[in-house]
């Protein structure tokens, strides 16, 4: 087995502490299977977090390479915290971009982000929307998908549909989850049978706000509210839901929306960010404008009426899902990896 290369990978590891899992928590499983790798951290508290990335990186400085899970918010400060360290003991870094809103950071901190971004080894992205945003600033970007164990969801070929909408994502504003709500409020005088299941975990309170809407629209008792799932749990209701909607005003590459074209449900989704890098409007999916329920209900109606388009789409959809194999992800980051180990002066 492959072990020539020690990686400190640092990100927020915060599953264990009932937070969704994040690149770090799938990453670095598959990497262990090829490289010795060091991971920061799970501390709660977002100062002894930092501290404790800090730490791992200078009680590791053989390794080949730091990798940077790198967000807009205020994490973004982590990263850089990170890589201003990791340069001064001149172990090469890899930032690895997330968030569809960290063009937003470009243009808000740019100073810091010239230290960040261009003081890298490289940068890796995990779609042509953000290597485009950061490649027409300068900076040098690889894009290596998200990965994604294509092989553990089960792909039901649907054809007829009706309208039982599944959301996967957790309620935070940014998402807009409350528009889920009103597309199917829209739905429902002419759908006895349209409902709606949201996944997730509150992040920001948005979901009491979202189950006072559906009160205030009358089509709460359609509404199905589970709570944050393991990724098993969902994928086996999912069964019961025939059309995935994400409506999302910032994005990047939600790997909800992979997952769902993995199972075979057909997704309807905003165009915000990335995802048209993602999906392929009328082929693999449905893209429609922010805040669109109007066009979310007729694409949705169109889904429900033409069952030929559900099973091209769908069938197709699972053929883009493929491109996100762990496999295929694992082995990208190799070559750059391994490939990089033969030019990088230490």
């Amino acid at each position: 087995m492959r072990k020539s290369l020690k990686i400190v990978y640092v990100g927020n590891r915060l599953e264990r502490h009932g937070f969704s899992p994040t690149g770090i928590d799938k990453l670095s499983v598959l990497l262990t299977n090829e490289f010795e790798v060091v991971t920061a951290s799970h501390a709660r508290n977002q100062l002894l977090r930092l501290l404790d990335m800090m730490s791992v990186v200078m009680r590791n400085q053989d390794a080949s390479y730091v990798l940077i899970d790198t967000y807009s918010t205020t994490a973004f400060f982590y990263a850089w915290v990170v890589g201003r360290l990791s340069k001064a003991l001149k172990i090469p870094y890899i930032p690895i971009l997330h968030g569809g809103n960290l063009a937003s950071r470009l243009e808000g901190t740019p100073r810091l982000c010239r230290q960040l971004f261009g003081g890298s080894f490289r940068n890796v992205a995990p779609s042509p929307f953000l290597k485009k945003v950061f490649s027409d600033r300068g900076f040098n970007v690889d894009v290596i998908r998200n990965p994604l164990e294509v092989e553990n969801y089960e792909f039901s070929r649907r054809y007829k549909v009706e309208p039982r909408l599944l959301y996967v994502r957790s309620f935070d504003r940014t998402y807009n989850p409350a528009l889920a709500v009103r597309i199917l409020a829209l739905l429902a005088p002419s759908y006895s049978g349209a409902t709606l299941c949201m996944v997730g975990p509150d992040k920001d309170g948005t979901r009491a706000e979202v189950e006072a809407l559906a009160h205030k629209l009358g089509v709460h008792e359609r509404i199905r509210f589970t709570g944050k799932l393991a990724p098993v749990v969902w994928r086996e209701l999912s069964k019961e839901y025939d059309i995935f909607i994400n409506t999302t005003n910032v994005d990047n590459t939600p790997l909800s929306v992979v997952e769902a074209m993995a199972l075979g449900i057909p997704v309807v989704s905003t165009s915000a960010g990335g995802l048209p890098d993602l999906v392929t409007n009328g082929e693999d999916g449905f893209l429609v404008d922010c805040d669109a329920a109007d066009q979310f209900v007729e694409c949705i109606e169109r889904l429900v009426k033409e069952p030929d388009l559900v099973a091209e789409m769908t069938w197709k959809g699972r053929n883009t899902a493929e491109q996100f194999s762990s496999g295929k992800v694992v082995q990208a980051w190799r070559d750059l990896l391994e490939g990089g180990l033969r030019t990088v002066d230490r």
